[in-house]
């Protein structure tokens, strides 16, 4: 893309045709063929969405045979198999406008084998899930090619770590596997039952919500996009926030967060809005870089922020074993800060340089804060406070639910009535000679009914705690009605009656493209789930992650910190070639246990969703960190500026997302996990600040250019404010040793939910070596006396020891103890016992760290009084 601002030497930007070609290829499949072939992709993509919408709906179990159901992973992964194959070549030279034969063979034989369980569903049943002679052979042959589908789909990352586990499995047990990871091995029989038989593997949890949730979002996303509403929204948040200095990258901001609820794609989300954005933040001097990588930062946090999360929200309800609701809630107050801290970096990088504003209009900075804070908090307020009326109608008639759509309908045409007062919104040219900014107050009608389904996805998650699968198929179901009527009942409300079968006939194919493109969408996703399943099988069959845990305490020397960098770093090396979500499945699996396991040894107990988020984070990183950074190769594609200096620069920008992680590990205050309403604000408040201040230190510039003691105290103020407890834990201890005889004692006697930590020595099952563990033992509401039998923890006095005594299946500590050996010569012995001391609150040393922050302001304030060339922030 050409554009005013380029320099000499710098290189043209991507076409438009050119960047959608890269996207496709990336996304959805660089093979596009012609005629009757493509006709038939075309047919198998609408089935294969229309396929998932039946499934997620409520009258599945009457539309759908119960073998299907049953199967319903199966048919999923064959439709992604077939799919692959069709819409990726195998190398870069292959063909791109037909499909070759040996193409139609794999992907034929490919679905063949992944239906394997279906069509072979009474043998598999009957024989236990263990694979004959026959079905040893199919698994293999379906393994191999679904490694190539990866390969193509996914790049060859995917496949090869893959492959990597599955030899482990066969060879776990060569002389040339070191001894520390070493195991008996597996057969091919035992192999290919667990990998592809049973629902350990290929077939497991992984597939099984990318098959029940994750379709449904990324169709809701594609229809979405496809009714219009990524203009909409691109159009609303330069409308808003375009006029200001710096205006193009706050908008950039958030309207990628905006499209982030509909691409699910951090490339995707990049070229969409990146194609507007970013030669219009060249245009107020922005370099090359720095424009692709405030997209970059901005498109990839698009995966992180609530309701939608990706498919690794969905993930995060089956792992860690929490509603969705509880994920959403937990991952909100970061993701939100960490869009806040975005828009300060722009806003600061706008006022080092002084760039100037787009457009003549003058709006104050805090009248627009103020608005789009008004829009947001009334959104909400909207999305929360619906649930009244419904249940006011469902309590005085049985017919609500026809009554509350037909409510929901008539609010979608008069919506629709007030978009056709105003012109339909077209996409605006960034490199016009003449850039005119949206005016929010004459275009915000246009797409106001866009706004509908998500208050229906939002309603059904948040409020009615339906499953993500029906609440996405109820706002999908909207979106059926959106995309076939918006175009005629505009029309008819505009007085075009001539051109109404045009505008249904449009509306039709919009629908089609919507599903075909949710579909293809969808190719890679499913193949990553699958293929991750191997990984996750291997873990299971072989326990390496055991292993994992003894290595990397090796290699940490049990220090939590250094641990949960290794993890980091291994979360961003494995991102480089993997997706987000496969990166996440990989990680998790093999670590998130390890990180709640030394944890509690440390002393520390780390709740399993901190965990999960922090694997999380450090997964989308990858998409940004060079040299494999796809989302900073995309922006570069578009800026015409270095891909690695993009990738550099959107890592600086995005510390505060690698920095995040290691704060609320530590303070999970910030996931809201056991906070109220009241401390919840304050929190929120807080951490806002503390983000604000952590940004200022890391670029250098508050008030004015900071001095390097100034910007080591910013980040120290930063730090108070997010770790309070780290102070005030210095200054009073936040727990009293008990004396570990007294503990069944207290317990009996404590409140009920008072909690007590429990550090238990003993030696290990597996090598006799001494192992320690901190419990978190919460007084469960069991009468006096019947307390610990309830905890399942069965303490005898044995001289000056309290001796534990191996606790009964299915009580709390179970699972807890099972590395221990309860029947060595060593015993399993209560170390120590702490309980919660009186202790000042933590919340005190936001005072001290406020008033830092104030001697800092007037610092520089004063010195930039002094320095004319200074422009304050």
């Amino acid at each position: 893309m050409s554009d005013t601002s380029n320099t000499p030497g710098e290189k043209r930007g991507l076409s438009d045709a050119e960047l959608q070609e890269m996207v496709a290829a990336s996304d959805a499949g660089g093979r596009n063929p012609t005629g009757s072939v493509a006709m038939l992709l075309a047919i198998v993509a609408v089935v294969w969405s229309l396929f998932q919408v039946v499934l997620a709906s409520p009258l599945s179990n009457l539309l759908l045979p119960g073998a299907i159901i049953n199967n319903d992973r199966s048919i999923h992964l064959a439709f992604a198999i077939f799919l692959a194959f069709m819409a990726y070549p195998a190398l870069k030279s292959s063909p791109r406008h037909y499909v070759p034969i040996q193409d139609w063979v794999l992907g034929l034989f490919g679905a063949f084998t992944a239906m394997y369980g279906y069509f072979f569903y009474d043998k598999i049943v009957k024989s236990g899930g263990l694979a004959d002679d026959v079905d040893k052979w199919f698994a293999l042959a379906g393994l191999i090619i679904l490694f190539e589908g990866a390969r193509r789909a996914l790049g060859p990352a995917m496949a090869v770590i893959a492959t990597i586990f599955l030899l482990y499995v066969f060879f776990g047990s060569s002389e040339i596997v070191p001894d520390v990871i070493r195991w008996k091995g597996a057969s091919l029989q035992k192999a290919m039952s667990h990998m592809w038989i049973t629902s350990e593997g290929v077939f497991g949890i992984a597939l099984g919500v990318s098959t029940k949730f994750v379709f449904l979002f990324v169709l809701f996303g594609a229809l979405l996009d496809k009714a219009g509403a990524g203009n909409y929204f691109i159009k609303m948040a330069f409308g808003a926030l375009g006029h200001l200095k710096g205006g193009p990258a706050k908008a950039a901001v958030v309207g990628s967060a905006a499209t982030g609820l509909i691409s699910g794609s951090s490339i995707a989300n990049v070229v969409t809005t990146g194609t507007f954005t970013i030669p219009l933040m060249k245009r107020v001097g922005f370099t090359s870089e720095k424009a692709g990588a405030v997209e970059v930062a901005s498109s990839v946090n698009g995966q992180i922020m609530p309701p939608v999360m990706g498919a690794a929200a969905f993930l995060m309800v089956e792992y860690v074993g929490i509603s969705y609701v509880e994920v959403i809630t937990h991952a909100f107050l970061p993701a939100s800060i960490s869009y806040i801290a975005l828009v300060y970096i722009v806003h600061l990088e706008a006022v080092k340089q002084n760039m100037p504003t787009l457009g003549d209009r003058v709006v104050s900075m805090g009248k627009t804060i103020g608005g789009m804070a008004a829009f947001f908090v009334g959104f909400a307020g909207l999305c929360y406070g619906v649930q009244y009326p419904v249940k006011a109608i469902v309590a005085v008639t049985d017919n609500s639910a026809m009554i509350l759509s037909a409510l929901i309908f008539l609010a979608y045409v008069a919506l629709l009535w007030l978009a056709a007062s105003v012109p339909d919104l077209e996409p605006d040219d960034p490199n016009a000679e003449e850039v005119t900014l949206p005016v929010v107050g004459e275009i915000y009608k246009a797409g106001l009914y866009f706004l509908l389904p998500i208050i229906v996805l939002v309603y059904f998650l948040m409020i009615e705690q339906k499953s993500p699968g029906l609440s996405a198929f109820w706002a999908t179901m909207l979106l059926f009605v959106i995309l076939l009527t918006q175009r005629p009942l505009k029309a008819i409300f505009r007085g075009n009656m001539g051109a109404l079968p045009a505008n249904f006939v449009n509306g039709v194919a919009d629908l089609i493209q919507g599903l075909i493109d949710g579909a293809r969408n969808m190719i890679g996703i499913g193949l990553a789930t699958a293929t991750a399943g191997v990984i996750v099988g291997t873990v299971t069959l072989t326990g390496v992650g055991q292993v994992m845990a003894d290595l990397v305490e090796f290699l940490s020397g049990g220090n939590l910190i250094l641990m949960l960098v290794m993890v980091g770093l291994l979360s961003l090396i494995l991102g480089m070639g993997l997706p987000t979500t496969a990166n996440y499945i990989v990680v998790s699996s093999l670590m998130a246990g390890v990180v709640v396991e030394l944890g509690a040894q440390s002393g520390l107990i780390v709740p399993l969703i901190a965990v999960h988020l922090f694997v999380f984070y450090f997964g989308i990183m990858a998409d940004v960190t060079p040299p494999v950074g796809l989302a900073s190769f995309a922006a570069a594609a578009v800026s015409g500026g270095d891909a690695i200096k993009t990738g550099f620069t959107a890592f600086f920008y995005s510390l505060r997302t690698v920095a995040l992680p290691f704060v609320f590990i530590f303070n999970t205050d910030l996931l809201l996990i056991d906070v109220g309403w009241a401390q919840g604000i304050l929190v929120f408040v807080i951490a806002s600040i503390a983000i604000l201040v952590f940004t200022a230190g890391t670029m250098g510039y508050f008030v004015t250019k900071s001095r390097i003691y100034e910007s080591v105290a910013l980040v120290f103020v930063a730090f108070m404010l997010f770790r309070p407890d780290f102070f005030m834990d210095r200054l009073q201890p936040p727990f009293e040793d008990l004396a570990p005889a007294s503990f069944a004692e207290r317990v009996e006697a404590a409140p009920v939910g008072r909690e007590f930590r429990v550090v238990v020595s003993g030696p290990d099952f597996d090598t006799g070596e001494p192992l320690e563990t901190t419990l978190l033992v919460s007084v469960p509401e069991e009468a006096e006396g019947a307390r610990m039998d309830a905890l399942g923890l069965l303490a005898v006095e044995d001289g000056d020891n309290i001796t534990l005594e191996e606790p009964m299946f299915g009580t709390p500590y179970a699972d807890t103890f099972q590395s221990y050996d309860f029947y060595g010569d060593q015993p399993v012995v209560i170390k120590e016992v702490k309980a919660p001391a009186d202790q000042l609150p933590k919340e005190l040393m936001f005072i001290p760290g406020l008033a830092l922050l104030v001697l800092i302001f007037m610092l520089q304030r004063a010195r930039a009084g002094r320095e004319p060339e200074a422009v304050p922030a």
